[in-house]
């Protein structure tokens, strides 16, 4: 799944694909170099985003999906029911919903569904965020809203984990690490690690780490360090975006949604031809 964020402020890749042009020009990138089906969105979830009215949220991404769906297989990231049912028209046929919330809509428009987890929204999802056993409270609230899915007549249910959204280091690390617990399920799961700030503070503390070799007395975590470490910038997170995915494709992950389509293809099949 290649990401075409068509924002001005995703953490990402915020502006670069603003224009109608420029998104479908990166789409169709993604399409030759190997994505099966690509991601758009008009509304950055990066923690602290503001809201986007549906309106201009709808200006945004329809040109685009319009564009890109006589190419390749659509879907449409939003968590506004009107956005969706309009993307549906335009020629989406997957609604990857981060608020695990359109089911129903879903449903009634006869296309696929990701339900994602996320505690609370953008705006105070990484507000101090807290589990008791996140891998369990992730696992049973997806399954729950799957079930509810499938109830409601939905054909095609995904599970997104979340990594990063309402999540610490620990808890994204923690995600990754038992990810066999989400595919034992039985539903499909995405994984969506791509230049999360968690791996660019894992990335971060690593580099601290190999600057230090020489001092004694490491005592700490990796992902302790990590924890308060300043992320490196979204750019430079290609190396640990690839050990993310390659991890997630081992562990059984069905799909990956990924910023960096075509390196993530060639490690992939690398990972198949070792296998």
């Amino acid at each position: 799944m290649g990401v075409v964020n068509v924002t001005p402020d995703s953490f990402s890749d915020g502006g670069r694909y603003f224009s109608a042009d420029a998104a479908v020009t990166h789409g169709l990138a993604l399409v030759a170099e190997g994505a099966d089906l690509v991601d758009v969105g008009g509304e950055s979830t990066r923690p602290g985003a503001e809201p986007v009215e549906p309106a201009e949220e709808q200006r945004r991404v329809l040109p685009v999906i319009e564009a890109l769906a006589p190419h390749v297989r659509v879907s449409i990231d939003t968590r506004n029911e009107a956005t969706a049912r309009a993307a549906v028209t335009a020629g989406a046929t997957l609604v990857n919903d981060v608020s695990a919330s359109l089911a129903a809509v879903a449903a009634d428009l006869g296309v696929g569904w990701v339900a994602m987890h996320m505690l609370g929204d953008p705006q105070s999802m990484q507000v101090d965020p807290r589990y008791d056993d996140v891998v369990a409270e992730v696992r049973d609230h997806l399954v729950a809203r799957a079930e509810h899915a499938v109830a409601q007549g939905v054909d095609e249910v995904w599970i997104d984990p979340g990594i990063g959204f309402g999540k610490t280091v620990r808890h994204s690390v923690s995600l990754l690490a038992h990810l066999r617990a989400l595919v034992d399920t039985g539903f499909p799961v995405v994984v969506g690690a791509s230049r999360k700030s968690s791996l660019g503070k894992l990335l971060a503390a690593s580099d601290a780490r190999t600057a230090a070799l020489a001092l004694p007395g490491l005592a700490t975590s990796l992902v302790d360090d990590a924890e308060h470490a300043t992320a490196v910038p979204a750019d430079d997170r290609l190396d640990g975006s690839l050990v993310a995915a390659l991890w997630a494709a081992r562990e059984g992950a069905a799909m990956l949604r990924v910023h960096d389509v075509a390196p993530t293809v060639r490690a992939l099949r690398l990972l198949a031809g070792a296998a």
